[in-house]
């Protein structure tokens, strides 16, 4: 009986990374897994192929569905391939662009053909070494400048010595345009050579026809030219013939048909010829009561030079001899166009027609079209040859690249790597206020971020950045994790420095807040309160500025009324008149007010008492701990949502903004987030150093002692600790002690309670 045997599992390897437990991508084995890995336990399941600091070219060629995306299919497809084609697949965590041709594994169909094609571009190169690099990879031109045929289906003006083949390629690119050969060079395709033989011989057959019915088609010896003077004057001609026709119907209408006088007036005294413009709008000859137009006399002008080609052309050909033409006699003139239009209409083949019709009929009489497409067929048929030429390249890129995007795809090991390695999505290093941000990452859409940016729980500070070498916008989202945010703010400018060492000039236009660290959570409610009060005051000195303002230009612009006005005020200013009444304080008006804004003082000041006397009854050592109390209710909530909030920073939402399905969390917390951000450290400099240093003023020392003693004093004072050398503090009174009065006569205590026994004793005996 057979026994039934499952294959083990590969034994990956776990690790936490950044408060989350991750696989571990470490070895070459690992990468010829990956198929096996789950799907749930992979940091990210897409990211974009643009935007990233990895060449764009090696996420084009993993992105096999063109869809802008990488994905985990695409992914395990390039790591099966890859650990296919390579002798060892450790090779691929050394991250290099050269590889030994002796490390393709040529056991393999797909590595013997990248073998061969390795070696065939090394040779397109003229080089003679045993190992292949992307920059040798990378230049198609190079590699195919030398060959004739590359596999495209494309020949060019090189893929033939034929000198008139070469002729034709280069009419075809011409007249019908050409395509791109891998060399580099201009080309042209099978189609292309379809069309070009198509257009020739529709050209030859359309003026075939012209000229099978030459007298029908060809009224005039240069018919063309003919018919666009006709059209040229046509207009005018036929208008001359109407306002002539009008002044038969009414000769009352010649002065208004004809030029008058008045408009010649309005040109005389002006330069004529450059008022051609409005010459040319006069009829075209002076007309009358008449039936018929001079040919040899009296035309404007301005359409003299036109009508002289319309008569040499048509005139002379069809009224020789003849000083004027009728209306009947100029309208024959447009029926002999018809056929002409007839024909010209129907052309085809007029994007060859640049050729000349001489050179197009020598094309279809050579009729060279199959050896051309021959040329074609021998090109296409090193199409997997030129495949695997490219294939190489692919195999170049993913040979350096393939390990860097695992290790920001599957892993987020580069991102949390202790080494300062930077991830794929980090776009470069913000400088600003006093501090390096190297979390940046390049914003590909607004919106996104606008919407799901802020429950990442970061401080993130978006920046336009423009850079005057690469003549480049950008935005960038700026995530700061340390130090203090109080002169951050909108329109701030920064200076950005990109992977490559570019530097754009930065500004904020955004701020998305969220605390940076519980220090400054601390000290956050009494910033507010402050800013609160600043503002407050900012608006009160505001508003009484404009008060004063506006009473000031009112008293101005009333002065004069009331210079007027005083003369009858004054009279009317006696004691008991209704001036001297409106102008008393109304005492019971504002009564109200007084005793509300005394009420508010008095709670105030009942307050303060109260605090004042309850701090104050404590001992000396309660109060440092009442004091540190009271500022751990006001900063404690705003400490303890902070370092809740600092725990759970998550990347996640910054990331799927631009694109990334982010499978698990990406925590930045408070240890990481001042790895992110650096804060300038400056040495201890003595004060001595500064040349410009303000000293403190004699008298100020005196007053800070003074002061410092003053508060010394009211302290001990205050907290009755002077009372033993007789100053008592108002807050604390001696209770008074009973004075017992003692009879001399009594009887001491012991000798009361013992007195009954010796009573009791003699009593018999009485």
């Amino acid at each position: 009986m057979a026994i039934l045997s499952k294959d083990k599992p590969y034994g990956w390897k776990f690790s936490k990374i950044g408060g989350v437990t991750r696989v571990n991508i470490e070895t070459g084995e690992d990468i010829a897994h990956l198929g096996e890995l789950d799907q749930k336990m992979w940091t990210v399941l897409s990211c974009p192929t643009k935007g990233l600091e990895i060449d764009e070219k090696t996420l084009t060629l993993l992105d096999t569905d063109q869809d802008g995306k990488i994905k985990v299919n695409e992914v395990i497809a390039a790591s099966q391939w890859l650990t296919k084609v390579l002798k060892d697949p450790n090779l691929l965590t050394k991250q290099s662009d050269t590889l030994n041709l002796s490390d393709i594994n040529q056991e393999t169909e797909d590595g013997k053909k990248l073998y061969n094609s390795a070696k065939q571009i090394l040779s397109n190169l003229s080089l003679e070494k045993d190992n292949i690099s992307i920059a040798d990879t990378s230049d198609r031109l190079a590699i195919f400048a030398k060959t004739r045929f590359n596999g495209d289906g494309i020949i060019t003006e090189n893929s033939t010595d034929d000198e008139s083949l070469k002729a034709i390629i280069k009419s075809c690119i011409d007249t019908i345009g050409s395509v791109t050969d891998r060399s580099g060079d201009p080309g042209i395709n099978a189609d292309q050579i379809e069309e070009f033989y198509t257009n020739c011989a529709d050209f030859a057959a359309w003026s075939k026809d012209g000229d099978d019915r030459k007298d029908v088609v060809f009224p005039y010896s240069d018919t063309e030219a003919a018919l666009t003077a006709y059209n040229t004057l046509k207009e005018k001609i036929d208008d001359y013939f109407l306002r002539c026709k009008l002044i038969a119907f009414n000769n009352d209408s010649t002065s208004a048909l004809d030029v008058s006088v008045a408009r010649f007036e309005a040109i005389s005294d002006k330069n004529l010829t450059t008022c051609i413009d409005e010459i040319s709008t006069y009829p075209l000859a002076r007309v009358g009561n008449r039936k018929d137009l001079m040919l040899n006399e009296g035309i404007n002008p301005a359409w003299e030079a036109a009508f002289s080609t319309l008569k040499s052309l048509i005139f002379d050909v069809d009224f020789a001899g003849k000083d004027s033409i009728t209306e009947s006699e100029w309208n024959t003139i447009g029926g002999k166009f018809a056929a002409y239009k007839e024909w010209k209409d129907a052309k085809k083949g007029a994007v060859v027609e640049s050729l000349g019709l001489d050179a197009i009929k020598g094309i279809l009489a050579e009729n060279r079209k199959e050896e051309l497409l021959s040329l074609v067929d021998k090109d296409k048929a090193l199409e997997n040859e030129a495949n695997e030429i490219e294939s190489v390249d692919k195999l170049m890129h993913l040979y350096r690249d393939f390990f860097l995007l695992l290790k920001n795809f599957v892993t987020f090991s580069d991102f949390y790597s202790s080494k300062g390695d930077k991830a794929i999505f980090q776009a470069g290093t913000l400088f600003i206020d006093q501090r390096s941000c190297d979390l940046c990452i390049k914003v590909s859409d607004m919106p996104k971020h606008n919407a799901t940016a802020h429950l990442s729980g970061m401080y993130i500070a978006y920046c336009d950045c423009h850079s005057k070498t690469k003549n480049e916008t950008m935005t960038i989202a700026a995530v700061i994790t340390n130090g203090e945010v109080n002169s951050l703010m909108v329109g701030k400018n920064a200076v950005f420095y990109d992977r490559e060492g570019n530097d754009w000039d930065a500004t904020i236009t955004k701020i998305i807040e969220n605390p940076i660290s519980i220090r400054e959570a601390f000290w956050s409610p009494y910033r507010k309160f402050a800013r609160f009060i600043e503002n407050q005051i900012n608006k009160f000195a505001a508003s009484q500025d404009d008060k004063v303002t506006n009473e000031a230009t009112g008293k101005i612009g009333e002065a004069g009324d009331e210079m007027v006005a005083n003369a009858s005020k004054a009279a009317q200013n006696t004691p008991g008149s209704d001036a001297k009444k409106n102008q008393a304080f109304d005492i019971a008006k504002f009564c109200g007010i007084f005793a509300a804004i005394g009420m508010a003082l008095g709670y105030i000041g009942a307050f303060l008492v109260s605090f004042a006397t309850g701090f104050l009854n404590l001992k000396w050592w309660q109060m440092p701990l009442a004091i540190v109390g009271i500022m751990l209710l006001i900063s404690g909530p705003s400490m303890i949502i902070a370092w809740l909030k600092l725990r759970k920073r998550n990347l996640s939402p910054v990331l799927n903004a631009n694109g990334w399905a982010v499978n698990a969390q990406a925590y930045v917390n408070i240890k990481f987030g001042a790895t992110l951000t650096k804060i300038a450290k400056f040495p201890h400099v003595k004060n001595g150093s500064d040349p410009f240093k303000q000293g403190v003023p004699v008298w100020r020392k005196i007053l800070y002692i003074v002061i410092a003693l003053g508060i010394v004093f009211c302290a001990l004072y205050l907290t009755n600790v002077l009372s033993r050398v007789g100053l008592q503090s108002p807050f604390y009174k001696d209770e008074p002690t009973e004075v017992v009065a003692i009879d001399s006569t009594a009887v001491p205590v012991a000798d009361s309670i013992a007195a009954p026994a010796e009573e009791t004793a003699e009593a018999p005996a009485e």
